[in-house]
């Protein structure tokens, strides 16, 4: 039996990529009591509004996750919370830090108390590669928010709130990612590249909303999950997308990797291996050890890098990737 069946999931950022492909996918295949989309922009709402309007059990609450109050009053009755709500541009959260801290930490904050004071079954927060060894503010409130969760599993009590994370590299098509960025550049003749060394994780949107409800069936409470996702050279991404055009090496832009990590060698010290997945179990006493013995130790020193991935996108890979967009 479905996990979603008969229950209540309520989303938070729900109006973004992530949330409107979440919807759709649980709407039409796992047969929910009701699905709530809980974000701050009316316009995206209304849009949303018309795009599912032959769904009945479908509700939309117009809240910020900074206002715990109103978080309190959205999660009554929830059993599920999907937590994609975050501020994410790199450049502009370097710019305003402030923002970031608010929305991504104190947000996180806000989630957990207001799962814990209203009895959420289990909660799933979406995190992102910029987590690991962060150099930039929005990897560093991420982090934050990723310890914020796996630690709420020990003010849950016996039978109390799940919380679990799960971590994945750029989204293709996602709004604010390269590809869009790219198609848009196609016209001008050149693409802008940073560096032709530069190396990116990728995952469709539908992958990640699949991985997301997996986490949820088979979570204790207390992991990162990270899915084994393929990498890509930013050159060969380029000439996938737009072969007739040149490129142009701009730099690195500030708060930005060459390379992006999802498990550090620090990491992997409590990090199992599954034939999908990675998973990073909690180093806390109250973690049962024997959780996920269907996995494996992954070997001392093991880091799961787009530079030294074992899964490569080739140009026919991603151009069949990209056409179930």
């Amino acid at each position: 039996m479905s996990i979603f069946k008969d229950k209540t999931i309520l989303i938070t950022g729900g109006t973004g990529s992530f949330g409107k492909k979440f919807t759709e996918i649980v709407l039409d295949e796992y047969q929910p009591k009701k699905v709530i989309i809980y974000s701050r922009d009316e316009l995206k709402q209304f849009e949303m509004q018309q795009q599912f309007a032959a769904h009945k059990n479908i509700r939309f609450f117009i809240g910020d996750v900074r206002d715990k109050e109103r978080l309190l009053r959205a999660f009554d009755g929830v059993d599920y919370v999907v937590h994609a709500a975050a501020l994410k541009q790199v450049p502009a959260m370097e710019y305003n830090p402030t923002e970031a801290i608010k929305t991504n930490v104190i947000g996180a904050m806000n989630i957990i108390e207001a799962s814990l004071d209203k009895g959420i079954k289990k909660v799933v927060a979406l995190s992102t590669d910029k987590a690991c060894n962060p150099i930039n503010l929005y990897g560093a409130t991420k982090l934050c928010s990723d310890k914020l969760f796996v630690a709420g599993n020990a003010y849950s009590g016996t039978g109390g709130c799940k919380f679990s994370v799960v971590r994945y590299g750029n989204v293709m098509g996602s709004r604010g990612s390269v590809i869009p960025f790219f198609l848009m550049k196609r016209s001008e003749g050149v693409l802008p590249i940073t560096d032709e060394k530069m190396t990116r994780f990728w995952i469709t949107l539908e992958q990640g909303v699949r991985f997301v409800i997996k986490s949820f069936e088979r979570m204790h409470g207390g992991e990162i999950f990270v899915p084994k996702i393929p990498s890509m050279n930013i050159m060969k991404l380029a000439n996938a997308i737009a072969p007739e055009c040149k490129t142009k090496v701009v730099g690195i832009r500030p708060g930005e990797k060459l390379h992006e990590v999802m498990i550090s060698e620090d990491d992997a010290q409590n990090t199992k291996e599954l034939e999908d997945c990675y998973i990073i179990q909690p180093a806390f006493k109250w973690w049962d050890k024997s959780n996920h013995s269907e996995g494996k130790d992954v070997v001392p020193g093991f880091r799961f890098s787009s530079d030294s991935n074992k899964t490569w996108l080739e140009k026919e890979d991603l151009k069949k990737m990209l056409n179930k967009l």
